[in-house]
């Protein structure tokens, strides 16, 4: 018998997060291990009307890959994937991990050849989505691996997915609705300001975000959700910050990262470990050393860190800042086949401050 939650999980994604609707071409991906969730996503985008189709992944594929693979196969984009692109109404992608360090002793340059190459399909997916001509959303089914990682037991684990994603409340859709209306008065009060400036411990950072749009995010592109996010202008990023807690990207981890920020670019990068894969992802490409995101988190049912950055970084009194590609519809321009998310932790002794005035203090707006 199915658990009920994931019954009203998976009607979240389908009828909230992605509105699917009759005659939607959609695609759902994830691992074997997602196999239930995605059964009851399939059965409920039958239902109303839309023409799903599945991607069921193995594990082990792409650690075959990047091990095996010439640098023409690295660089090979297969036409197939980018007519799905350019096609598909809808897209949900399911993280499902049987082993979150099988990348660990990966050749990080072979995975940036990879990335630089499928740029193009990268740029594809974010300009249809940003015209609203695609919708898509990232999710998580709870794993061993996973709950291991996150330091408990794999109904612990499964409790927190759904506490995050507050299907426990009577009509999740409109518990995110109501989200959706707290977080717009934050929204636009970010949207009359031009310059941020962010004080913590060992960081003291300023970016612009002049005529760039704040983004409203409840339970949409991400499910569990909770961000108001932009895109700073380009060259702006000036001082330096140092991030809270380790980064995952690309199955490698990342320690004590600190960045200092010149006219916009990572001119200095600094880890207690990893360093060498976090060199060569920022050497990736021309936008790599530039910030891409600017967040603040604020799910309130995310209150500790468990290594994974579907919800670490929606953790309520963070913010988290992405080098690497921007999202076009906050007026982005930084083009880049990476995208990493970094948190700061400000719950303690964190301010920020918009033009001068202090807005944020120990991880709470103020006058909200």
């Amino acid at each position: 018998m199915i658990d009920r939650r994931l019954e009203k999980y998976a009607y979240v994604l389908v009828n909230h997060s992605l509105s699917l609707k009759k005659g939607d071409l959609f695609v759902v991906s994830g691992g074997v291990q997602s196999a239930p969730l995605i059964k009851e996503v399939y059965r409920q985008a039958i239902e109303v009307g839309a023409n799903p189709y599945t991607r069921v992944g193995i594990d082990g594929l792409g650690e075959i890959f990047y091990k095996y693979s010439s640098e023409k196969q690295l660089k090979y984009v297969s036409p197939i994937s980018k007519f799905e692109i350019e096609n598909i109404d809808a897209q949900l992608s399911i993280i499902s991990p049987a082993n979150t360090r099988s990348m660990t002793n990966i050749d990080p340059k072979k995975q940036a050849v990879s990335s630089v190459a499928h740029q193009e399909l990268h740029d594809l997916f974010l300009n249809r989505a940003a015209k609203k001509e695609l919708r898509w959303s990232l999710t998580e089914y709870p794993t061993n691996a996973a709950a291991q990682d996150a330091e408990m037991s794999l109904e612990e684990y499964e409790n927190f997915i759904f506490n995050a994603a507050h299907v426990n409340a009577k009509n999740p859709i409109d518990y995110w609705k109501k989200v959706y209306m707290e977080q717009e008065k934050i929204r636009k009060m970010l949207n009359t300001k031009k310059k941020i400036h962010v004080v913590a411990k060992d960081t003291d950072l300023t970016v612009s975000v002049a005529q760039r749009k704040w983004i409203n995010c409840y339970g949409k592109e991400n499910f569990p959700d909770g961000e108001v996010f932009t895109g700073p202008v380009e060259n702006s990023a000036d001082g330096f910050i140092n991030y809270s807690f380790p980064a995952s990207h690309g199955g490698r981890e990342v320690n004590d990262i600190q960045f200092w920020f010149k006219k916009g670019s990572v001119v200095k990068a600094k880890a207690s470990k990893g360093e060498k894969f976090l060199q060569t992802m920022l050497d990736m490409d021309a936008g790599s050393r530039k910030i891409g995101e600017f967040a603040f988190g604020t799910n309130q049912g995310i209150k500790r860190y468990i290594k994974n950055t579907l919800f670490d970084e929606k953790i309520a009194g963070t913010i988290h800042i992405a080098v690497g590609s921007g999202y076009p519809e906050t007026g982005s321009k930084n083009k880049s086949s990476l995208h990493w998310d970094m948190m700061c932790d400000l719950r303690k002794n964190g301010e920020v401050y918009a033009d001068g005035e202090l807005i944020y203090k120990n991880g709470k707006f103020l006058k909200i």
